[in-house]
């Protein structure tokens, strides 16, 4: 039965699909674009299209999964049942929650950087009091439980979309053809390379699958949440940057790689469409926060409940909600305020391109209870696992150090499992099937 007896509507289409787009429609889309740009040119918007449909082909996935075990764990529930109860479902577990954490962290810090643009005479830490600020006020959000979750990002993400849907509105009225000509397109290669740094944008669709049992009826509400997020996703990502490149030249792009879709609104909109940019990825990062904090306590939640994480991630507050709303929320103000997060953008994203070939290939044990293809669960597992070697080619010919701290951060993962498990000898449990 599930947690939210006593209140079965709490969760509903538009509130999921809501969680999915506000888990996507990030601090990604407004940080990340200048640096994709600046390794695929004019033809970013092909990356956003490829990393888009490597999202579809893992979202199937979930979608089969999320109907047959709907949990609030989402992929943790995945992963024990793909692959029962061992290091690799642990390790993966641990992962899945530092990817979290760091992706937390990202918007925050995101956030702060653009809420200190509106008060240009402060000092710097002020970003850091932004930041911590935010994480606090969703904290106190998701506390409230995810009826109020639903609610809050039902709002702040019609208001994101409709701020972004505006921009390339506009974009597309002022756009010089001469700037998006195929003529300019870098090696193939380079769009690839682009298609792996930018996943991480589209990684919040898996947030979905955390709202099931809050879910009258997933089996059908579950599978539509995820296709409509991840759509309007993709659509909202190339509309954006061929507004982009379509109104501002590559190199000055690069020059204002930070805040590359406020630069080119205010090409074409004026100083105006600046300010616009930036409220609108106030928004953006906000409805993130939201929802992965909202997707990653529950994930704390469920491994508590399963043995992953020690007890108090399971123990209750005020019988409403976990502590491991709290700590998770501590973790992410400690990171956003000591750390640069931009190279862990991209460890992040290579992160879960392997969480999510890890479902995969664990759904290829139980496509006969979920009812899936298989021909589509193996087309994810290539895409992820190919996406994830271009990516981390990319780390190795252009930040070798990144890619030495990405490899710590997984062999870390289920170095602490295998810690954890010895020195507990617990058990992990999967739901009846």
């Amino acid at each position: 039965m599930s947690k939210q007896t006593g209140n079965k509507k709490a969760m509903t289409l538009g509130a999921a699909v809501a969680i999915g787009i506000g888990g996507m429609v990030g601090g990604g889309i407004y940080s990340l674009l200048g640096a994709a740009v600046s390794v695929a040119g004019n033809a970013v918007y092909l990356s956003f299209a490829l990393a888009g449909l490597v999202a579809l082909f893992s979202a199937y996935s979930y979608a089969k999964l999320g109907a047959r075990y709907p949990s609030a764990g989402g992929p943790v529930e995945f992963l024990i049942q793909g692959f029962g109860d061992g290091i690799v479902s642990g390790g993966f577990n641990v992962l899945l929650w530092i990817g979290y954490v760091f992706a937390l962290a990202l918007y925050a810090r995101a956030f702060g950087a653009y809420l200190s643009t509106f008060f240009p005479g402060l000092p710097g830490y002020w970003q850091n009091v932004f930041a911590t600020l935010i994480v606090l006020a969703f904290t106190a959000v998701n506390f409230l439980g995810s009826k109020a979750v639903g609610r809050s990002e039902l709002v702040i993400v019609a208001a994101n979309v409709g701020f972004l849907l505006l921009f390339a509105g506009a974009g597309f009225f002022f756009l010089k053809p001469s700037l998006l000509s195929p003529v300019h397109w870098p090696h193939v290669n380079k769009v690839l390379f682009a298609a792996g740094v930018v996943f991480l944008t589209y990684e919040g669709f898996g947030l979905v699958t955390n709202t099931a049992e809050d879910m009258e009826n997933p089996q059908e509400t579950l599978p539509k949440a995820l296709y409509l997020s991840v759509g309007i996703v993709i659509f909202l990502y190339i509309a954006v940057s061929v507004a982009v490149v379509g109104n501002l030249a590559v190199p000055k792009i690069v020059a204002a790689s930070d805040y590359a879709a406020a630069a080119a609104a205010e090409a074409f909109l004026g100083p105006w469409g600046l300010r616009l940019v930036a409220f609108a990825a106030l928004f953006a990062t906000a409805s993130a926060i939201n929802a992965t904090l909202y997707g990653g306590a529950n994930v704390s939640y469920t491994i508590a409940k399963d043995g992953e994480l020690p007890e108090i991630f399971e123990r209750k507050v005020w019988g409403r909600s976990s502590e491991g709303l709290f700590i998770t929320a501590a973790l992410v103000i400690l990171f956003a305020n000591v750390f640069n997060l931009d190279r862990i953008g991209m460890m992040g994203s290579a992160a879960f391109l392997l969480i999510y070939a890890a479902v995969s290939i664990g759904h290829l044990r139980l496509y006969r209870e979920t009812g899936a293809r298989r021909w589509v669960i193996v087309a994810a597992i290539l895409a992820c696992l190919l996406s994830f070697g271009v990516l981390t080619y990319y780390l190795w010919t252009t930040t070798p150090v990144t890619l030495a701290v990405l490899v710590v951060v997984l062999v870390a993962s289920f170095v602490v499992e295998w810690v954890y498990r010895m020195s507990t000898h617990r058990q992990m449990r999967a739901r009846a099937r």
